[in-house]
């Protein structure tokens, strides 16, 4: 930012200040409650519902054919009339269904999206969930209800033969549904994610247990649906519960939701509103002009000679971006204005060369992350390194590149927004384990990102800082690798390179820290930690009992005979054990001390896929030996740990810049 301030910097402040007043801005809904209290004003509730321990109890067990509903006190913004753009929307909640080890039980919870005021219909308890009764039951009625499902008695006038969760649209009966039954795991905590895809009009639920986190195809459900030909603009998002001729205990222990539209309606105008607006807009021209016109000249010799400045200090910046044509070019005030000013609450996360904020574009109508580059050395390096590289990249399991801002000194670069955020938040931070039908999805995409990097994008990029906190989560927890900060180019031909050491301690290969060669075998070894953090739930660090490493501490588990002994203890075994298997010996695979004994991307997605057989690796794991001494310390620049309040919704962690 320049370091001066103009003579009409207090009218623009004024000028904003009271724009800021009379318009309302953008706020996609974000939340996550851990706990629900009796005194907060962010939930609604219905019926019998009533916050309880922490807890929402939806329904009294004591009583027949009650109906309970909690709803988000704020109203949510599905798509946007003027643009016609659909949001995207991320829901993860948790609950438990007690059946009181009774024969029969019932009827079920139901996370739906109504409109605005929808109110409970009467008689609409039992299998109808506090959402339906006999005259709404089908999509020939007049219903705006979309649903899922976790139904807890089977129904035969609409109802599939089994207990299940469905997807419903506009009526009481699943639309897909698959089988569950809650008897099986009473009392027990579920955790359960909904999502919406805009673009693809995918709506996805898959749920799992705390206490036994299967994910497999049985608990998993997606349903193609266009929500702007179902759902009115603006909606009520929450849970329904019912109890019928039979009861149960039903409970919502916490939830978390986000969207990608803003949730502001442009009011309409008010007449006398819009005139004292006229009013006051002309008053501040006036004063604008009469004070700008005597501080102009000041103020255009204070900017030519900024801009001397600018060009002299980056003219290749603009020259390279210019001759490449490359993605949208944003101002600072368009970033300053989409991000809140750069406020801390809109911090994703933070690292060696940059902050990343979240920001949303009303224009664009979508949220953004915002990386902003703010090491006073390398700076433009690190600017021009990304942009040339990330720029030239499209892949389904890369984070998508929107633009770029080089403005009045800064540099920044525009992402877009993962609404699961970073994989080792997942791994690491949140309670609730990550299934492991998603986790086997993520290795493979990270896989086929390095595929698609090494050998299929028409050059050879070498990313030099793959971990778990720079592969992001999309909305259908597909993997997307970013922070191309210390990405390098090079001429596969050529062999290994000497290129500086960059990156993370604990994902870097042997031979790239003692010798400085970075490769694709050493993007490799990166890639081959992160598929043992992923079957293992663990960081890459030394375990506090074993006092070794995880790549070391697995291998002799592979050694001995027992490597399923590493797999997460959070997940109970409850995996496809040929799967966790294999990942754990790629894993260890792509990480071998030897360079040339690990895998190409290619090979390892082959065998991740079973369509080759696994290695024959060492039982032993093997000692690197290299002739050149380690180089010195003030050589290597690692990037630092993930700092200990970074979100979940960050494009990196941490970045480092080579010399």
């Amino acid at each position: 930012m320049p370091s001066y301030h103009s003579p009409t910097s207090p009218i623009l402040i004024l000028l904003f200040s009271i724009l800021f007043l009379l318009f309302p801005w953008a706020h996609p809904i974000s939340f996550n409650i851990s706990r629900f209290d009796p005194g907060a004003s962010n939930i609604l509730y219905e019926g019998d519902a009533k916050p309880t321990v922490g807890a929402i109890e939806l329904n009294l067990v004591n009583y027949l054919s009650r109906v309970g509903r909690a709803t988000y006190s704020e109203r949510v913004r599905l798509w946007d009339s003027s643009s016609g753009k659909l949001s995207d929307f991320t829901t993860r909640f948790s609950f438990t269904i007690d059946t009181r080890n009774a024969p029969n039980y019932g009827n079920g919870i139901a996370f739906f999206l109504a409109p605005v005021g929808f109110p409970i219909p009467p008689n609409s308890a039992g299998g109808f969930l506090g959402l339906f009764n006999t005259t709404t039951i089908d999509a020939m009625s007049n219903n705006q209800i979309v649903m899922v499902e976790f139904d807890t008695c089977v129904n035969e006038d609409w109802d599939p033969p089994v207990r299940h969760v469905g997807i419903n649209n506009n009526s009481i009966a699943s639309a897909v549904y698959a089988s569950w039954d809650a008897g099986l795991h009473s009392g027990e905590t579920a955790n359960a994610w909904v999502t919406y895809n805009a673009t693809t009009k995918n709506l996805s639920v898959f749920w799992a247990y705390e206490k036994e986190p299967k994910f497999l195809t049985n608990s998993t459900l997606s349903y193609h649906i266009d929500l702007m030909k179902v759902l009115p603009e603006w909606v009520t998002v929450g849970f329904s519960a019912a109890t019928g001729k039979f009861v149960e205990r039903q409970a919502i222990n916490s939830w978390e939701f986000s969207s990608s539209l803003d949730s502001k309606e442009t009011k309409r105008k008010n007449p006398r509103k819009s005139a004292w607006i006229v009013v006051a807009a002309t008053v501040i021209f006036v004063l604008m002009i009469s004070m700008c016109v005597g501080g102009w000249l000041v103020v255009q010799k204070k900017r030519r000679i900024k801009k001397t400045a600018d060009n002299n200090n980056c003219t290749s910046v603009n020259g390279y971006i210019e001759r490449d044509a490359l993605p949208k070019r944003f101002s600072y005030e368009e970033l300053a204005l989409a991000t809140n000013n750069f406020a801390i609450d809109r911090k994703l996360g933070e690292g060696g060369s940059g902050r990343v904020y979240k920001g949303f574009f009303n224009d664009l109508g979508r949220l953004v992350a915002v990386k902003k580059i703010t090491i006073s050395r390398h700076a433009e390096q690190v600017f021009i390194t990304e942009l040339k590289i990330i720029s030239g990249l499209i892949y389904r399991n890369l984070v998508p590149f929107i633009g770029w801002c080089h403005d009045q000194g800064e540099f920044l670069l525009v992402y877009e927004f993962m609404y699961n955020g970073s994989l080792d938040t997942h791994l690491f931070v949140n309670r609730t384990p990550l299934p492991w039908k998603v986790r086997y999805n993520i290795a493979l995409g990270l896989a086929s990102a390095l595929l698609y990097l090494h050998e299929e994008s028409g050059k050879c990029v070498l990313h030099r800082d793959i971990k778990s906190a720079n592969v992001m989560l999309d909305t259908d927890f597909n993997a997307r690798l970013g922070d191309f900060g210390v990405a390098k180019l090079v001429d596969p031909h050529l062999g290994p390179q000497t290129t500086g050491v960059v990156g993370t301690f604990g994902y870097l290969a042997p031979e790239y820290y003692y010798r400085g060669r970075a490769s694709r075998e050493s993007d490799i070894f990166s890639f081959g930690v992160v598929a043992l953090e992923i079957a293992c739930g663990r960081k890459k660090d030394r375990d506090e009992e074993s006092h070794k490493g995880l790549v070391e501490w697995v291998w002799d588990l592979y050694g001995e005979g027992k490597i399923l002994d590493a797999a997460d203890e959070r997940l109970n075994m409850n995996v496809n054990t040929r799967e966790m298997e294999c990942l754990m010996i790629v894993g260890l695979w792509c990480a071998h001390p030897v360079d040339n004994k690990r895998p190409s991307a290619r090979r390892a997605i082959q065998v991740l896929k079973f369509e080759e057989p696994l290695p024959d690796l060492p039982h032993e794991r093997p000692f690197p030996v290299y002739l050149a001494s380690p180089p010195p310390v003030n050589s290597i620049e690692l990037a630092p740990p993930p700092p200990v309040n970074s979100t979940q919704h960050s494009i990196t962690n941490s970045l480092s810049v080579g010399r």
